[in-house]
């Protein structure tokens, strides 16, 4: 039987609904933090594209939101590369080696409510995840099963899934540092906008992240292919399950390289944007977090998305270590990386529809063609 709420945990219960909801927001004062985003605001306003970005309401819960660009990643390093084969490895040593930790284990998977409602309370933390919000707590052949039902019920519904403790501390730790390795060598070049017309001012104010592409398939890369397959193996196996919603609407068999980014802090930041704003065959972005001891309040770096149809909410994910995320790729999620003050890494990956992507080839060809016939 359900025990009575306490004063202490609906107070819990309003600051989840502030972060997931922000139209709901009413806290007093100004926080440093508050206070850098303010000023970076200030200077987005001045430097902003002429033509190339249109203004938004800024959002009242916190007094950061950048202007809309419809500038996703570099469409020439989508459409120029080939698509990489989905690679879902789930067989021998991998599945020992990805078991998870019984701390791994002890937490409750959230029971889908309605976004607004959270009646149907399971337990006191449950109630405070929002419904798009999952915790791993079965083996690997549960956990993956589990989770493409979450992925096809939440994107038909949210448009978003979020997942936590998705490999397990020991696993994640390995992923980091082989991410680590790579920053530390100077591996990492500035993030690529779709049109690269931007100057090298213009595309700090866009976008302040930078990153290398992999196809864990490198030296001293293992845990990121162990990493990617796990994902892989979840996207292959959703998109191929009967009664599975919108997801059932395309044919996924390629995906891009993984997207390693770094925001070294300093306020580094992506503007609203469409990952996928010109139909380049991208269908679902999974972006997987490798920050510790994260303090959104402290540290920035929040993940905002804009999900289509959500009128006055918003979506915010913080970017927790072991967290991944789902969310569809196109205009149905313009999404925005906030000021980051504290070094903030992630790994993404986007998959392919199959004739979009093809469609998306044969443009791209014919349009190289005729820009070189034009140039000779």
């Amino acid at each position: 039987m359900l025990q009575p709420q306490t004063t202490a945990f609906k107070r819990k219960r309003r600051f989840i609904t502030a972060l997931y909801f922000p139209a709901a927001q009413g806290e007093k004062g100004v926080s440093s933090q508050q206070k850098r985003k303010e000023k970076l605001n200030q200077k987005l306003k001045k430097k902003s594209n002429n033509g190339s970005t249109r203004s938004v309401r800024n959002n009242k819960a916190d007094g950061w939101t950048s202007p809309i660009t419809y500038e996703g990643s570099s469409e020439d390093t989508i459409l120029g590369a080939r698509a990489e084969l989905l690679n879902p490895i789930l067989e021998s040593s991998r599945i020992s080696d990805l078991n998870l930790s019984n701390a791994d284990l002890g937490s409750p998977v959230q029971r889908h409510n309605g976004m607004k409602n959270f009646s149907e309370i399971q337990d006191q933390e449950e109630e405070l995840l929002p419904p798009f919000l999952h915790r791993n707590r079965n083996n690997l052949e549960e956990f993956i099963d589990k989770i493409c039902q979450y992925v096809i019920r939440d994107m038909d519904m949210y448009g978003v899934c979020v997942v936590d403790k998705f490999l397990g501390m020991e696993n994640g730790l390995k992923v980091l540092n082989e991410v680590l390795n790579m920053y530390s060598a100077g591996l990492f070049q500035d993030g690529q906008l779709v049109s690269n017309k931007a100057s090298a001012n213009d595309l700090k104010t866009i976008r302040g992240d930078q990153i290398i592409w992999l196809d864990g398939k490198e030296e001293q890369c293992e845990n990121i292919g162990t990493l990617i397959s796990r994902v892989d193996a979840i996207i292959m196996r959703a998109n191929k399950m009967h009664n599975n919603g919108k997801i059932g609407n395309y044919t996924i068999n390629g995906r891009t390289k993984a997207m390693v980014a770094c925001y070294p802090g300093h306020g580094s930041h992506y503007v609203k944007h469409v990952d996928n704003p010109n139909r380049d065959g991208r269908c679902i972005t999974a972006i997987y977090y490798l920050n510790r001891d994260w303090d959104v309040k402290e540290n920035g770096g929040l993940l905002r998305i804009f999900p289509e149809g959500w009128r006055d909410q918003v979506a915010n994910i913080e970017p927790l270590f072991d967290r991944i995320l789902f969310f569809w790729s196109d205009r149905r999620n313009p999404h925005e990386v906030q000021p980051a003050f504290k070094t903030r890494y992630a790994i993404t990956l986007w998959y392919f529809d199959a004739e979009e992507r093809n469609q998306a080839c044969r443009r791209y060809q014919r349009e190289r063609e005729l820009h070189t016939k034009n140039s000779s």
